[in-house]
């Protein structure tokens, strides 16, 4: 499905149109996300040329892998293009940078353990592994309440 956007400053009252000559399940998903109030609790991103909506609850892990900001859910991966720190500001209190590169789900974490030269090792849920940075360990345990 070819997916436009237009964005203008000038509309006091947002709106979205859409053209089909069907009413699929995917448009009806669509629709109910944008009508609903709660559209802080989703992320639009990208898996081929397809665009997906992810509530923040299904998401695992987001990390920047060869320069590009990747989103991580139980078993699909996708593209997102803001930069990782806008995806921060999007995210609620469930969510906690471990490092540079690295925001995870703390409700998707299945362990911690120690690992090298005072950092911590993280696995999630779906079996996606990191390591938490010295200078995030502090705000990841915080967010704990450890």
């Amino acid at each position: 499905m070819k997916v436009n956007l237009f964005v203008s400053r000038d509309i006091e009252n947002p709106h979205a149109d859409i053209h089909t000559n069907e009413l699929t399940e995917n448009i009806s998903k669509a629709i109910n996300i944008l009508e609903s109030e709660d559209q802080s609790e989703m992320l639009a991103v990208k898996s081929g040329s397809d665009i997906t909506l992810l509530e923040l609850k299904d998401i695992y892990m987001v990390r920047v892998e060869d320069k590009k900001v990747m989103v991580y859910a139980e078993n699909n991966d996708y593209l997102i293009k803001k930069p990782l720190y806008q995806v921060e500001e999007g995210l609620n209190s469930d969510f906690v940078r471990i490092s540079k590169t690295t925001i995870v789900n703390l409700k998707k974490i299945k362990r911690v353990a120690p690992s090298l030269k005072g950092m911590m090792f993280i696995e999630l849920k779906n079996g996606l592994k990191d390591n938490i940075s010295r200078k995030y360990l502090p705000d990841f345990k915080k967010a704990l309440d450890l």
